[in-house]
């Protein structure tokens, strides 16, 4: 009995060690999401749009040794598959496998402002923003697996519209069109923490002034690019 429990917690703790999982969110100094990076196993990163399209994936090597802040990522010699001439018109040439992860996507046949999107990373599903909804936000994605994703709509401020409002828990916030033109348009808060720039008439203009590039807010990596 002793042994098969043991059996059963190293199963365990090696399937949680798999799990796909959201490793960072990048967002531009104009306060717009470039990427949601999902993390594999063997320090695979996938950096996926906010439309579902993978922009690019592989190995990161800075994992446990510091920041990532330029994006590099390097060849992942392990295991891929793509999806061949015989899959549906819409997964053809589509990365399929990246080790043992499953990536899947919205087939020719499924809903018409969804197809070739990404539907799965592993066990993150995905789903998007149709095109009959806001214009600010169609085609976004609107939920990661069971956290909801919101978006400022075409009614709001011109400069904080089409960014992103709240995922799961956390709400985010933006300095608007009325504020200095120095940091009108970037993020003012992400969940408690809050930023500040120089201001158009101070050295540095637009740099950030207080809070950190890097922050951490309820479970997700969030890094802030200062362009």
């Amino acid at each position: 009995m002793k042994k098969i429990f043991i059996f059963l917690l190293a199963t365990s703790f090696s399937l949680a060690g798999f799990a796909q999982n959201i490793s960072k969110i990048t967002i531009t100094g104009k306060g717009e999401v470039e990427v949601f990076a999902f993390g594999l196993d063997e320090n695979v990163q996938v950096y996926v749009t906010k439309s579902g399209n993978i922009s690019k994936w592989g190995f990161d090597r800075f994992i446990g040794y510091q920041e990532n802040y330029n994006g590099t990522l390097d060849p992942y010699v392990g295991r891929v598959e793509y999806y061949t001439e015989n899959d549906d018109e819409s997964l053809r040439g589509k990365v399929k496998y990246i080790g043992r992860t499953l990536l899947t996507y919205f087939a020719s046949y499924e809903n018409e402002g969804l197809k070739g999107k990404l539907k799965a990373i592993g066990s993150i599903s995905f789903d998007y923003y149709l095109p009959y909804e806001d214009a600010a936000y169609n085609g976004n994605i609107k939920t990661l697996g069971r956290q909801q994703v919101t978006w400022y709509a075409s009614y709001e401020n011109a400069d904080i519209r089409g960014k992103i409002k709240t995922l799961g828990p956390t709400a985010f916030t933006y300095y608007g069109s009325f504020e200095d033109k120095a940091f009108r348009g970037k993020i003012k808060s992400i969940d408690h923490t809050t930023f500040t720039y120089y201001s158009s008439f101070e050295q540095f203009s637009g740099s950030m002034k207080n809070g950190s590039s890097v922050i951490n807010a309820n479970g997700i990596k969030y890094y802030l690019r200062n362009f």
